[in-house]
């Protein structure tokens, strides 16, 4: 803490606070240009997240085959028989007829295993009377309508674990589904897979807790116990043939069997052009909302006379005046940057270049879309929706490749990849120059400038120490002479009396 002016009076504090103003102003122009590089970084950082999501989005939409191949599906009799297109690649059609659904094998104890009263399902296995080991073995049939090569153990604690938390560990880790039912006091086991194993049973146990519950070895032999599986049988386009579950897939289409037919169901399947049409138009509109965006960026102006506030202008503004200035100050951060127009040029080129494709060269402007005639556009493209529709009904793989074809080389590239490489290629020097939420400045082009910024501010405010404290023992030097001066005059007027 100081105390100044005692001896002359001066507003000394003041005095050398404007004198420092003076020698503050080189490190205003600093802090300026380190606040604009900021702003320039974010204004980086933020076109790298949207380019990311853009090429996200791509991917996920206008590059998958699925999209192409979506399909509408008629059937004569839906609630018979349904089908859905999974991933085919051409049109379905004929007739199906179903003379038995598939069913899955059971079994269940044959006998009762309590006592009239019943069980108590929460108490453990040893207060209802098991005394084996903690095991049971259950193999059951597959997926595939095959048994596994490998039964599965489920193991437990009969001093621990009631019927209740058994029979959950049986249905979560086994292929069959299990239950105690307290009215018959028995054991009903269900495979959680329908169909014939052929020459086997479809569920098979052993072990002490399969006798605890009085189950034969398998659904086979328990006999009026036990049902076996059964495969569903139909026939397709004239082909009697067995799948081992009601639901099924064939030639991209998923079938799904609910019924057993009196008379053939008739079905056929046609290009969903609707929903092509509208991931194809998404597309471009994001594209186009994409450049437009860049290009307003790159062409924003600079005002060179809103410089960044300082802490000082800020106080003696208002909030929406420093608001409106900060807008103007932040303008141009990305006017004319290299990287960006070139990825625009990049893009521009990517769309208007084509594709060899199995049927031959193909361009956009052939499944109606091309660049807009307008300069002022920036390359936006314009759809002709009517001969986009033509061209998907025609020939939606067509419609795909153009977009989407992988390739080994640049001309077998489909024009939504070269697209997605453009925008790889441009956020790599992206964040290059202006690096990642996080990063650290040393691994970035504007890190490093902000950092020797840092660097030049940390040096200038010790100048600037220096010379405040120059000033203040000047004029500590000064208040001692002239305090000395008046001690003196104080003792001469009083030696003259």
């Amino acid at each position: 803490m100081r105390i100044t002016g005692l001896a002359s009076g001066l507003d000394t504090e003041t005095m050398i606070n404007d004198m420092m103003k003076a020698h503050r102003m080189p490190l205003d122009k600093i802090f300026q240009r380190k606040q604009y590089m900021e702003w320039q970084r974010d204004d980086y950082r933020t076109i790298n997240r949207q380019l990311n999501d853009m090429s996200n989005k791509t991917f996920d939409t206008i590059m998958k085959q699925s999209t192409f191949l979506a399909k509408t599906v008629s059937v004569s009799s839906p609630d018979a028989v349904s089908l859905k297109s999974v991933n085919a690649t051409s049109e379905f059609s004929g007739t199906i007829s179903v003379t038995r659904l598939a069913s899955q094998a059971t079994m269940q104890s044959n006998d009762r295993m309590d006592t009239a009263i019943g069980f108590d399902t929460k108490k453990t296995m040893n207060e209802l009377g098991f005394t084996g080991t903690g095991s049971i073995t259950i193999n059951s049939i597959g997926a595939d309508g095959n048994m596994p090569a490998e039964a599965k153990t489920i193991t437990f604690d009969p001093a621990v674990d009631s019927l209740e938390t058994v029979l959950k560990k049986i249905n979560s880790e086994s292929g069959v589904s299990a239950f105690y039912d307290s009215f018959t006091g028995k054991i009903a086991v269900t495979a959680k897979n329908s169909g014939d194993a052929k020459d086997s049973s479809e569920i098979i146990v052993n072990g002490d807790l399969a006798t605890f519950f009085k189950l034969d070895a398998d659904n086979i032999s328990a006999g009026v116990n036990g049902k076996a599986g059964v495969n569903a049988e139909f026939t397709f386009n004239g082909l009697t043939t067995e799948r081992s579950s009601n639901n099924f897939l064939i030639n991209g289409f998923e079938i799904t069997l609910k019924q057993v037919t009196a008379s053939p169901v008739t079905f056929s399947s046609s290009p969903d052009t609707d929903k092509v049409v509208s991931s194809v138009v998404n597309f471009i509109n994001d594209y186009n909302k994409m450049i437009e965006e860049l290009n307003t960026k790159i062409r924003e102006p600079i005002y060179r006379d809103f410089k960044p506030l300082s802490t000082e202008q800020k106080e003696d503004m208002k909030e929406k005046e420093i608001e409106l200035w900060e807008e103007k100050a932040k303008s141009g951060t990305l006017k004319n940057e290299p990287i960006l127009t070139s990825m625009l040029e990049k893009m521009r080129k990517a769309f208007n270049g084509s594709v060899e494709g199995t049927s031959g060269s193909i361009r956009l402007s052939e499944i109606g879309i091309s660049p807009s005639k307008n300069y002022l556009d920036n390359g936006k493209l314009i759809i002709d929706e009517t001969k986009l529709r033509e061209a998907i009904n025609t020939d939606p793989n067509k419609v795909y490749e153009v977009f989407a074809k992988p390739g080994t080389t640049e001309a077998d590239k489909g024009l939504a990849v070269r697209f997605r490489s453009a925008i790889a290629e441009s956020r790599n020097k992206i964040t290059e120059k202006a690096g990642a939420v996080g990063s650290v400045n040393n691994n970035f082009a504007l890190g490093r400038i902000l950092k020797s910024f840092d660097s030049q501010i940390n040096r200038f405010e010790d100048r600037l120490k220096m010379v405040e404290n120059r000033y203040y023992r000047q004029f500590g030097a000064m208040e001692s002479a002239i305090q000395k001066a008046n001690q003196q005059s104080a003792y001469l007027m009083n030696s003259f009396g």
